[in-house]
C-alpha cells in the first residue's frame, strides 16, 4: 500500500462528468452571442434610464415630518407658559389628523410645541393642518400672545451658520457674545 496521498488520488475513478448550472450558461453564452449582446446592451440602457429617473440625496432626510409653534409671553415664569400657552396648544394639536406625538417645552418667557406627523406625510399639508387648528385657540390664549409657526424646514435642515458682526464698532465681543446667548439664539 502506498501511502502518499497523490497515490491515492489517482487510483480513485474520475467524478461522473455532469454539467453545472454555471457550465450550462457559459456554453449557451458561446452559442448565442447575439443573445447575450442583446441583454447586456438592454441591461446597460435600463441602468442608465434608472440613473436618471431615480432621485438620489447626498443627505437622505430621515426625520419625521414636523411642525414647530413658537409662542412669546415676556416676563412670564415657565410655570405660567406652560399653563397658559403650552399646555392649550398641545392639547389642541393632539386632536389634528395624522398627529403622531406633540411635544411642548416651555422657558422663561416663550414655548415651542413640536407636532410630530406619520411618515409620508406632505410638509406643507402638516403645516396647513397646524395653522388650522390654531386659528381654534385665539380665545383660549391670553391677550396679545399670537402663536407663530417655526421656519418650513425638516429636521435634517437645521443646521446652518451665522456671523453676529458689530460694523458700528460700538460694541465689544462680550456683548456680542451676550446678545447671542441671552437673545438671538432663541430667536434662531
Amino acid at each position: 500500500m502506498n501511502s502518499s496521498p497523490h497515490a491515492s488520488r489517482a487510483s480513485e475513478p474520475p467524478p461522473s462528468h455532469q454539467d453545472s448550472l454555471i457550465e450550462r450558461i457559459i456554453e449557451w453564452s458561446a452559442r448565442n452571442k447575439f443573445m447575450v449582446f442583446m441583454m447586456v446592451g438592454a441591461l446597460t440602457l435600463a441602468g442608465v434610464y434608472a440613473m436618471r429617473h431615480t432621485p438620489l440625496d447626498a443627505i437622505p432626510d430621515l426625520s419625521d415630518v414636523q411642525v414647530i409653534v413658537f409662542t412669546q409671553w415676556e416676563g412670564r415664569s415657565p410655570n405660567l407658559v406652560e399653563d397658559q400657552i403650552t399646555y392649550p396648544i398641545v392639547t389642541k394639536l393632539i386632536s389634528a389628523p395624522r398627529v403622531k406625538v406633540v411635544r411642548g417645552y416651555s422657558f422663561f418667557g416663550y414655548s415651542f410645541v413640536y407636532a410630530v406627523f406619520d411618515d409620508g406625510t406632505d410638509i406643507y399639508w402638516a403645516r396647513s393642518r397646524v395653522l388650522e387648528y390654531m386659528q381654534g385657540l385665539t380665545g383660549n390664549l391670553p391677550p396679545g400672545v399670537t402663536p407663530v409657526l417655526g421656519p418650513d424646514a425638516t429636521g435634517v435642515g437645521w443646521g446652518f451658520q451665522y456671523a453676529l458682526v458689530d460694523k458700528s464698532g460700538r460694541h465689544d465681543l462680550a456683548d456680542l457674545r451676550s446678545f447671542q446667548d441671552w437673545h438671538l439664539r432663541y430667536w434662531i
